[in-house]
């Protein structure tokens, strides 16, 4: 049975960039600008709080994890109050280096570490739409040794450091958005996926992406009534079957044509249309260019 989740992470392409361990002591505040980049972090020592843009501020204590798949601006602060300074993230140290806020002497109270990732995929909206603003995890020790196992693979720049980061990020996204409550998630893929009939539906759209589904064809084959099946869909993935269906083969149609290996022919077959033509016009609505230069384009990037 198909996976969705392993196989959009897996066709977002994400590959880390950067990690760095964060301390603080005494009374200390700093608000991040809007990044952009997914980003994570594991508490490892004390508590703090966490406040994202647009969202209820949150305590992080020890052993706590968190993802932001865009990382919009947030503040990160201790418990007590202090002056607010303003951090640019694109101004970063160095790999590995450790950042301190608050009081430069003595031991820290609070330590953290974390970074951002980039996805290779310019489909990575697909992905991050589909998800919560912030996935703030508790008690998830496999998540804390996966970031450090991140930091350490990153620190060493050895051969096959890039591949074995890939590899790792992708474990790590997958672990974290697996383990977020199901009932706690927003409408968008993981509350899908906590569906048993619209999961049902996600996974045949997934494993059988050359179909000609309609949206009664889907409903039949999860047991339900076609306005029931269309109103649970759209309710619970944000979207309606027939849309998600669409950004999916789209999705897909760009890795192949990325790859450069197929014909037009083939890359439409492959996605549930019957003749390149009808493909090309889908295509060029929904991304906007024919996909044959947008294949020219994905050549000339890799060669460029």
């Amino acid at each position: 049975m198909a996976d969705p989740l392993g196989q959009i992470i897996t066709l977002m392409r994400p590959r880390a960039v950067f990690s760095k361990g964060i301390t603080g002591a005494g009374s200390w505040a700093v608000r991040y600008a809007a990044f952009g980049h997914p980003g994570f972090c594991a508490m490892t020592l004390g508590t703090c709080r966490l406040a994202v843009e647009g969202e209820a501020p949150v305590v992080l204590a020890e052993g706590d994890f968190v993802l932001l798949p865009a990382t919009p601006a947030f503040s990160l602060s201790s418990l007590d109050a202090a002056p607010l300074r303003r951090v640019d993230p694109a101004q970063t140290p160095l790999a590995g280096a450790v950042v301190r806020h608050g009081r430069q002497e003595g031991p820290p109270d609070v330590s953290q570490f974390g970074g951002y990732f980039t996805f290779e995929s310019p489909d990575a909206a697909l992905l991050v739409a589909l998800l919560p603003r912030v996935i703030h995890l508790q008690g998830v020790p496999r998540l804390a040794q996966l970031v450090r196992l991140v930091g350490d693979e990153a620190a060493r720049g050895d051969v096959g450091g890039d591949l074995i980061l890939a590899r790792l990020i992708e474990i790590l996204l997958i672990e974290a958005l697996r383990a977020v409550p199901r009932k706690a998630a927003q409408a968008g893929l993981l509350s899908g996926l906590a569906d048993a009939r619209v999961a049902s539906a996600l996974r045949l759209m997934h494993g059988d992406v050359e179909r000609a589904w309609t949206v009664s064809a889907l409903a039949r084959a999860v047991g339900m009534s076609r306005s029931a099946f269309f109103e649970r869909f759209s309710r619970t993935v944000g979207v309606t079957p027939m849309a998600y269906l669409l950004t999916w083969r789209m999705a897909v149609a760009k890795s192949l044509l990325r790859g450069g290996r197929l014909t037009l022919d083939e890359v439409a077959g492959r996605i549930g249309y019957g003749s390149a033509s009808t493909f090309s016009t889908a295509f060029s609505r929904h991304v906007g260019v024919p996909p044959g230069r947008f294949m020219r384009m994905a050549a000339e990037a890799v060669t460029g």
